[in-house]
C-alpha cells in the first residue's frame, strides 16, 4: 500500500478531499472514467502528459482494494 500512497494523495483541501494523483488536480476517478470510457493507458499519458503510467495503475489498485472490503449489514 505504501507504493500506492506515494502516489494517491487525500488533502481536505482539494478536490473536495476525494483521492487525488500526487498531489495534483487529477482524481482517481478522473483515470477511471476514462478507462471505463475505452481509453487505453497510452490514450490518457498522452492527454494528460502530467501522468505517469505508475499514476495509472496505482488509481487501478486504489480503486480495487477500496471495493475489496465486505459492506456491513445494517
Amino acid at each position: 500500500m505504501a507504493e500506492i500512497m506515494d502516489r494517491i494523495t487525500v488533502n481536505p483541501e482539494q478536490c473536495g478531499g476525494r483521492p487525488c494523483i500526487r498531489g495534483m488536480r487529477i482524481r482517481v476517478t478522473d483515470v477511471l472514467d476514462l478507462l471505463a470510457g475505452g481509453l487505453s493507458q497510452q490514450e490518457i499519458l498522452d492527454e494528460m502528459p502530467a501522468l505517469e503510467a505508475e499514476d495509472i495503475e496505482a488509481s487501478l489498485r486504489f480503486a480495487s482494494r477500496r471495493l475489496n472490503h465486505p459492506i456491513l449489514a445494517a
